[in-house]
This record gives structure tokens, C-alpha cells and sequence, in this order.
């Protein structure tokens, strides 16, 4: 690509065009939607559970169900992406996912809600793998950080707005008809990424040979994916540390939006609307935080190297995530326990702000098997927080022991950060 765009640039005098901001712009609403249909479950909780008879075991089964099969597939669907490209990828697991938000309004009972929710986090796995594939061929590496960065913060903000959102909807109509009504936003975004995107920036209409320079030049990849090496994996310490990080600190991230709602309604006493702004609160400071680490990861990285820079923003977040966590739990003035955890998921964003640049920089050009892979384990993290916060609550009536049991794991993400060399990239096994 590089040597076909220096060669038409070379007479030409037109500026370089950004169709790649486009890209980042559908990347984001992207985001936007994913987090828009899988956080409105945890605010329509109460209402799922008095409706259809369920336990909060029960429940925190059904939030498990998305997560585990999320996990379970990303790995999958990150080859799926680096072998037949994000255009294709990104369709599938849209239109996938938007059926199943859709079909979660016509759960009857405990034994189909689970398996519409399995169903839905088998399609959804593989969003964030293939827009790192994306990235990785469309972005110069300088480029990539930021547009992450946005990705994670836009999520973020979507979940922060479906809070009030679904309160303000569940006032009016059934949490079934809310559920109708989210699965037909991601059909829209469907259709508009088949008609826009190409895998290759080169054969793009809205991307001229200027531009195309500028990618090149800075560092996308070029090459094509060869035999992914496999067995590299399990040798490539920095993964390791790198996936178990994540999975420690995706743990907390999932109590946020699966269980809090419920939290601020039965353990705290707010009411509905409070809860969904305060429920909100969490997502807000994610995305601030989101912002502060990758900022200062790459101001530091650019100072220190990028072994100490990227792991800084961890080594300082979660600890202090973890001690607003516990001071939090022990709040007996409600408000002020609920700020505190806001402000815990904030602080703890800076840690996971760096992962998936440094997932991108380890992987090369199996980026989106890497990044899956790091983002499988997120998830089985994720899979088990609103599971002991539903066996917690069943047997002893505690939202204590699982809230202190994010607070250990935050101390654990910022010791595997310890490990973490971005340097240290994936070895091959064979092929090109």
C-alpha cells in the first residue's frame, strides 16, 4: 500500500483527505450502541426480576450468561476479524447482537432469558478485536492510543446515558418494549458500516494517495496476517501478565453495570430515578479516568519508555481504586458511598486505559487474536463478579464481601501491571 500511494503523491499536489476520522466516528457509535444494549439489563433489573419470578442468584446467572459467552468467543471471532477483515466481522456481530436485544423483551422465564443472553454474548464477541484489526491497518500508531482512549470513553458515556434513559422509558412502557426499541439502533449502524467501510484503506473512495502516505508513514501495519503462533501465547510473559490484569480489573468494572442499580435501590434506599442518575455516576468517571490514563501513559512513555510509561497509570489507579472501594462499603451515609464508587471505577479506568494499545504493540499483526485473547479474560472476570454478588446476597444477605472482593482484585491488576513490557512482542511460530 505504501509504495502504490508514495508513487501517486508523488504528482499530485492534493492534501491528504481523513476518511480514517470517519472510521473512528463510526468506531464510536459503534461503541456507543454496544454499551446502549448491553448495560440497559442491570437498570431494568428490579423490574426483569419481579416480572418473570427470578432470585438474585438467579439474576446474577442471567448477567454471567452475556459475559461468559462474550469470553468464550472473542478469541474465535479475533481470528474471525484478522482473516476475513472488520467490514465483514463488524456486520455480523452487530446485526447479531441487535436480534438478540431485541428477542431479550420476549423472555418468558429464568431457563430462556439465559439462553437469549448466551446466544447474545456469543454474537457480540469480537466488537473490540475487530476494531483493533481496523485500527491497526486504517491508523498510524501515534493515532491508535487516542482513538481507544475515545472508544472506551464513548462506551462509557453510553452506558452513563442508558441509565436515566431506561428509567425515563420504564416509566412509560414495559422493560420489554425498551428492549424492542434498542435492538433496532444497531440494524441502522449495520447497514451504514457494510455501505461505508473497506478493509483496505487503499481501496477507498473517501481516501486519497496523501493520506494514504500518512498511515504508512506512521506505522499501520501492512503486512498481511501469517500463521497465528499460538503456542507463543502461553510463552509471552508480558500477555500473560497483560491478560491477567485485565481479567482483575474488568471484575470490578462488571459490578458497575450489571449489580449497582440494584445496589443503590435495596441496599442504599435511593429511589428509581436517583438510582439511574447515581447509577450513571461510575460510567462518567470511567470515562474521565479512561482519558487521564491514556493521556499520561503516553506522556510518559515518551519520557520514561514505554515499559514504564504504560504501566504507571496502573501502579497509581487501582490501588487508590481499591481503597475508595473499601472506604465506600463501610460508608454509612449512602451518598457518600456511592461517590466513593464512582470515583473508584474512575481511579481504576487509569490502570485499564493502556491495555489495548499495549495489546495492539505486543500482537503486531495478530492484533486481533491478542487483543481477543486479553479481552477473553476480561470477561471471564467479568462472568464472575455478578455471579458472587448473587450468591452473596441469596445466602448471606451481603453486598460487603463481594464489594471487598473487587478491592483485592484492583491490588492484583496493579501487581500484574508490574509485569507488563509492551516490547516484549508475540514470537512466530511459522509463516510469514
Amino acid at each position: 500500500m505504501r509504495g502504490r500511494a508514495e508513487s501517486a503523491v508523488a504528482g499530485s499536489s492534493a492534501p491528504p483527505t481523513r476518511g480514517r476520522h470517519k472510521l473512528v466516528g463510526f468506531t464510536l457509535a459503534l461503541v456507543a450502541v454496544a454499551y446502549l444494549d448491553r448495560i440497559c439489563i442491570s437498570t431494568a433489573a428490579p423490574a426483569i426480576e419481579s416480572d418473570l419470578g427470578l432470585s438474585d442468584s438467579q439474576m446474577g446467572l442471567v448477567f454471567s450468561a452475556f459475559t461468559l459467552a462474550y469470553a468464550l468467543f472473542e478469541v474465535p471471532s479475533g481470528w474471525f476479524a484478522d482473516r476475513f477483515g472488520a467490514r465483514l466481522t463488524l456486520t455480523r456481530i452487530v446485526v447479531w447482537w441487535s436480534a438478540m436485544t431485541a428477542a431479550t423483551g420476549l423472555a418468558t422465564g429464568f431457563a430462556s432469558l439465559v439462553a437469549i443472553r448466551l446466544l447474545f454474548g456469543m454474537g457480540e464477541a469480537g466488537t473490540f478485536p475487530a476494531t483493533a484489526r481496523a485500527y491497526a491497518r486504517w491508523l498510524p500508531q501515534s493515532e491508535r492510543r487516542r482513538a481507544f482512549g475515545l472508544a472506551i470513553m464513548t462506551g462509557a458515556l453510553g452506558g452513563a446515558v442508558t441509565q436515566p434513559l431506561v428509567v425515563t422509558l420504564l416509566a412509560l412502557m414495559s422493560w420489554r418494549h425498551v428492549f424492542a426499541i434498542f435492538g433496532v439502533v444497531g440494524i441502522v449502524w449495520a447497514g451504514a458500516w457494510w455501505r461505508w467501510f473497506r478493509d483496505d484503506p487503499a481501496t477507498h473512495p473517501a481516501v486519497n494517495a496523501a493520506e494514504l502516505v500518512e498511515i504508512a508513514a506512521g506505522g499501520a501495519e501492512q503486512r498481511e496476517r501469517g500463521i497465528v503462533p499460538w503456542g507463543a501465547f502461553a510463552r509471552n510473559s508480558s500477555l500473560v501478565a497483560l491478560c491477567a490484569m485485565y481479567g482483575s480489573a474488568i471484575y470490578g468494572w462488571y459490578f458497575y453495570i450489571t449489580w449497582l442499580p440494584t445496589y443503590l435501590l435495596k441496599a442504599r434506599g435511593f429511589d428509581l430515578r436517583q438510582t439511574g442518575f447515581l447509577a450513571a455516576l461510575p460510567l462518567v468517571a470511567i470515562a474521565g479516568g479512561v482519558f487521564a490514563g491514556g493521556w499520561l501513559s503516553d506522556r510518559l512513555a515518551a519520557r520514561w519508555g514505554a515499559r514504564s510509561g504504560r504501566r504507571a497509570p496502573g501502579l497509581v489507579g487501582f490501588p487508590l481504586a481499591a481503597l475508595a472501594t473499601a472506604i465506600g462499603v463501610s460508608a454509612a451515609d449512602p451518598l457518600t458511598s456511592a461517590l466513593l464508587l464512582a470515583a473508584a471505577a474512575g481511579l481504576a479506568a487509569l490502570g485499564v486505559a493502556p491495555a489495548w494499545v499495549v495489546s495492539t504493540e505486543i500482537g503486531g499483526v495478530h492484533a486481533g487474536v491478542v487483543s481477543g485473547a486479553m479481552n477473553t479474560f476480561g470477561n471471564l472476570g467479568g462472568a464472575l463478579s455478578p455471579v458472587i454478588v448473587g450468591v452473596c446476597l441469596e445466602r448471606w444477605g451481603s453486598w460487603k464481601a463481594p464489594l471487598f472482593s473487587v478491592a483485592v482484585l484492583y491490588l492484583v491488576a496493579a501487581l500484574c501491571w508490574l509485569h507488563v513490557d509492551p516490547s516484549e512482542r508475540l514470537e512466530s511460530d511459522g509463516g510469514p
